[in-house]
């Protein structure tokens, strides 16, 4: 379905063009690991390089999970300040607190008009799901970035993983199981690198499925990214980059 050209959709696309235009060239690697079908692609947030990649460099179909606060004018701002800048010095906050203001009608407009789909955790989640098994049933690759507070390693937060409810769902709809695949984004390096996938197996409990697969995913991005020249991780949370880890240590990458 094409979307309207409305004033908030051209802006959208004039916005788009100048973080393509500004943003580091970024290169995909692993493209062969994408399975032929739709699938669930789950990486590191990375800040906002995870759903700007997802978005301008990911190759193919496909709709990425945004929560849904950053889609409505007046949720934007508490949203904001606290997922990207509550761990900022206490002498810079206010600055933050009102940025957090200003930048929301940009995040309305830019986060209602690309290819997401919105994340809701309360009784509204079902759409979510819903969203995207439509998505996927129409060969779109659905990219969800997991990552909460609680720290898992240097390379990855610890994932939430009832995410993997959407197979499911997808399953009982279609019969088939869906494939997840690690993607690790490393900014340093302008790449995304594509993992090999797990599928769902939907003869095992719910539970054990959410943990077995959060597992493997959390597991196969830190090995993409240990695995790489030493670099800067770009973590979850908005730290300062002095604080930013590298993927390995010094005596390790000689």
């Amino acid at each position: 379905m094409k979307k309207r050209k409305t004033f908030s959709y051209v802006c959208y696309r004039i916005l788009r063009f100048f973080i393509w235009l500004f943003y580091p060239k970024t290169t995909v690697e692993g493209i062969s690991n994408l399975p032929k079908e739709a699938c669930v692609v789950v990486g590191n947030h990375s800040q906002m390089n995870g759903p700007i990649c997802g978005e301008i460099h990911f190759p193919g179909k496909r709709k990425i999970w945004c929560n849904h606060q950053m889609m409505y004018l007046k949720e934007v701002p508490g949203y904001a300040y606290q997922d990207f800048w509550s761990k900022k010095p206490k002498a810079t906050r206010w600055f933050y607190k009102l940025l957090s203001y200003i930048i929301a009608p940009v995040s309305v407009c830019i986060f209602n008009n690309a290819n997401t789909i919105p994340v809701f955790r309360d009784g509204r989640l079902l759409t979510t799901f819903k969203q995207t098994v439509s998505a996927l049933g129409a060969g779109e690759n659905v990219i969800i970035f997991p990552e909460c507070y609680e720290p898992h390693n240097h390379i990855v937060y610890q994932f939430q993983d009832h995410f993997i409810d959407v197979a499911k769902l997808y399953y009982k709809r279609t019969g088939k199981a869906i494939s997840f695949v690690p993607m690790y984004i490393a900014p340093a390096l302008k790449k995304m690198y594509i993992g090999k996938p797990v599928v769902f197996d939907p003869e095992a409990p719910i539970e054990e499925e959410r943990c077995r697969i959060s597992a493997y995913l959390m597991d196969a991005v830190t090995e993409l990214a240990v695995n790489l020249p030493r670099h800067r991780v770009v973590p979850y949370p908005n730290l300062p980059k002095k604080e930013y880890p590298y993927n390995v240590e010094k005596e390790k990458a000689q």
